[in-house]
């Protein structure tokens, strides 16, 4: 009987009457904001709830920042590289395989080479730090009894988020040893949601919301310097300028500029070549150190295989946890609300692909990301394709 007036008081004397809300046209940000502060679930600890709900949001946000305004772009470089045969004074291939995918290579294209290229890939995210966001199961606030197994009074939030990113990419040679490059990204994101509360078993629809953004994400420029290039090795440093045109507000760009140093190491050896790479980024989003390693295998002079293992170390909070704590007024009560996690974000991704040279200098690339880390926002796989154009020869 007692723990029947907890639950009215819970419901009546603290929250109140409840109706379904939906958000109207606005940001991605704004609707994301609305859908996680949008509670029912009275605590009796208003301010607590608020600051709970909006440091989650934020969260959420930076973590979509993170695998979009500052996601692994493809490599600038082309897929061939040209050398000039100082015996013959003609241009020559230098390498069988057509490099990887992300990962930058130290051998640079070669005086007056240029390519350009366009990529498309789609996320469809799925979990956060863990967490899954399509099904339901996703518990932003809850209230229990301590001597009872399961909360009565709960709200759920559930979160389809998708993203398809064209990628429009070129690489020009400046010198034997001087490469300039570029990748400007279009992203179309779109957000839909719902917050559901479950009182008893019973179930109500709280709030909808929806939004979609399409625009340009933040344009990157790139400058690489051979260092050092003999027998098939090389060493290579780079510079990554990260321009703030994506809008933040739609969660596409980090909203200030950033620059990323590269060191780059390749090698290779006739029809097998092995690539890593090691930055470290300061401004945009936050701080970011960045990792890689690639094998390419020429199976033949028109098809290349690619393995790839990325990873990324980001100064920010990208997870969440449910903390609980007392409920205010009401005896034999705790609450649950969801907190972002102290825990930098560390993600590793897999890819594997392949490189097919269709005729002369067109290159048609596919492959797939796997992540091989829950942390952050996270789609189950990611598939790539790529078409690549190099000139000049």
């Amino acid at each position: 009987m007692t723990k029947r007036i907890a639950s009215a008081c819970v419901t009546l004397a603290l929250l109140g009457p409840t109706c379904a809300a939906s958000a109207q046209q606005q940001s991605v940000s704004d609707v994301l904001t609305f859908l996680v502060t949008n509670q029912s679930v009275a605590t009796g600890d208003f301010e607590r709830d608020r600051a709970a709900a909006v440091a989650t949001s934020d969260t959420i946000s930076r973590a979509l920042l993170a695998s979009l305004a500052t996601l692994p772009i493809t490599t600038s470089s082309g897929a061939f590289v040209y050398r000039l045969n100082p015996q013959l004074g003609t241009v020559e291939r230098a390498t069988r395989s057509f490099g990887p995918f992300f990962l930058e290579r130290a051998l640079p294209t070669g005086a007056g080479q240029a390519s350009f290229g366009l990529t498309f890939q789609h996320m469809r995210f799925t979990s956060l730090d863990g967490h899954e966001l399509r099904d339901g199961s996703l518990v932003t606030t809850a209230n229990q009894f301590v001597d009872e197994a399961a909360p009565f009074d709960v709200d759920q939030l559930i979160l389809d988020i998708d993203a398809s990113v064209t990628a429009l990419h070129g690489n020009f040679g400046v010198t034997d040893s001087v490469d300039v490059g570029f990748v400007a990204p279009l992203v179309t994101l779109r957000l839909n949601g719902s917050r559901v509360n479950t009182y008893r078993g019973s179930a109500f629809t709280q709030a909808n919301a929806s939004a979609t953004s399409t625009g340009l994400a933040d344009v990157v420029v790139r400058t690489k310097y051979t260092l050092f290039d003999e027998d098939g090795a090389g060493l290579a440093a780079a510079v990554d300028l990260r321009l703030p045109t994506g809008k933040r507000e739609d969660l596409l760009g980090a909203g200030s500029t950033s620059v990323r140093f590269l060191g780059i190491g390749s090698i290779d050896r006739g029809s097998v070549s092995g690539h890593a790479n090691l930055g470290l980024s300061f401004g945009g989003l936050a701080r970011e150190l960045s990792y890689g390693a690639a094998a390419a295998f020429a199976v033949s002079d028109h098809l290349t295989v690619t393995g790839e293992l990325l990873g990324r170390w980001i100064d920010s909070p990208g997870g969440i946890v449910p903390v609980s704590a007392d409920t205010p007024n009401l005896i034999g009560v705790k609450s649950m609300r969801l907190l972002p996690d102290s825990a930098t974000l560390s993600v590793i991704t897999l890819v594997p692909g392949v490189k097919w040279n269709l005729s002369d200098t067109w290159v048609l690339a596919g492959s797939v990301s796997i992540p091989l880390t829950t942390a952050g926002l996270t789609s189950p796989f990611t598939p790539f394709i790529g078409l690549d154009y190099t000139l000049g020869k």
